[in-house]
């Protein structure tokens, strides 16, 4: 396992959801995870994860905390973000039932399906191949999961299902997955993460 002894500091929006898996999963990597809840803390970050949770409730308190333009200026300005689930959701410049009050980032050049997999009984588990992160398959967790419907021309495909829908993105320095890597023990897409953070002067 690679570690990360470059003084990374990682953001983790800790409005709602899994923040805490992904901090854990960063301390393994030598790495420190930052929860953020208050703009001032997104200048004291080299990179952010957006994680998994409901979309639509950490978009509104993005809002109510005044984080919202805030990151999505850091954002345009280049700063590194990931987005998982519900993250990948709020990243997404178009959304299949984006709801009323739904506040987006709208940032990544793609549009996303909500919900694509069903309720919480439909959540699966598969291996998928991800030749970004080498030959050995990645073991993913779906819960209430996004598919991504489509991309722009900027837009990398990382891993797709056996029936060709997309579930992990890359654009420039955005990072989007309909999963849950935080929960699979498998380190390797926090390690993706934190190489397009060191290759930004940002």
């Amino acid at each position: 396992m690679d570690t990360y002894n470059f003084g990374l500091r990682i953001g983790v929006l800790a409005l709602q959801g899994d923040f805490d898996a992904h901090i854990k999963m960063l301390a393994k990597l030598g790495v420190e995870g930052i929860a953020v809840r208050l703009p001032a803390q997104l200048g004291k970050i080299d990179g952010i994860i957006i994680p998994g949770g409901e979309s639509t409730t950490i978009g509104k308190l993005m809002v109510s905390y005044n984080l919202h333009d805030v990151l999505q200026k850091k954002i345009q300005e280049g700063l590194p973000v990931w987005g998982t689930c519900a993250g990948l959701i709020l990243l997404a410049k178009e959304t299949d039932n984006a709801l009323a009050g739904q506040p987006l980032l709208a940032s990544m050049d793609i549009r996303v399906c909500r919900n694509a997999f069903g309720s919480q009984r439909e959540s699966f588990e598969t291996d998928l191949s991800v030749p970004a992160l080498g030959e050995a398959p990645f073991h993913a967790f779906f819960i209430r999961g996004p598919s991504v419907e489509a991309v722009g021309p900027q837009v990398s495909v990382l891993a797709t299902l056996d029936d060709g829908t997309i579930v992990a993105v890359r654009e420039g320095t955005l990072l989007g997955t309909a999963f849950h890597p935080e929960v699979s023990g498998d380190s390797r897409f926090h390690q993706y993460f934190l190489r397009i953070v060191q290759s930004v002067n940002w």
